[in-house]
């Protein structure tokens, strides 16, 4: 077993999660956004990995998207959350209270 793979794993896990985060703190978010915000927090993700989750995402009914016509090239899809995604984001955000709280009991030395 690697360590590499077992980090890619936990974040993988935990992206979701952190990619409706953020569409709901910026409102709406164009991917590019979304990317630069995981860059900023050290989860780096590449647009092949970005893409088909937010499509999946939007197959669910969590996110809803619009187009908007740009200034300097084609135009862009922006994401925000539906009713059905903000509660499902709160569900993920009681999951994670409680994971963490979990795991920092067990790994406490």
């Amino acid at each position: 077993m690697s360590l590499e793979n077992t980090q890619a794993q936990m974040r993988k896990g935990i992206l979701e999660y952190c990619i409706l985060s953020i569409i709901k703190h910026k409102k709406e978010a164009y991917p590019s956004e979304i990317l630069e915000t995981l860059k900023e927090a050290k989860l780096i993700v590449v647009e092949g990995t970005l893409y088909p989750l937010l499509t999946r995402l939007k197959n669910l009914e969590l996110l809803q998207y619009r187009w908007e016509e740009s200034t300097s090239g084609p135009p862009r899809k922006y994401y925000a959350l539906t009713k059905i995604g903000q509660a499902f984001l709160e569900e993920l955000s009681e999951t994670w209270v409680e994971l963490n709280l979990a795991v920092n009991t067990i790994t406490k030395n």
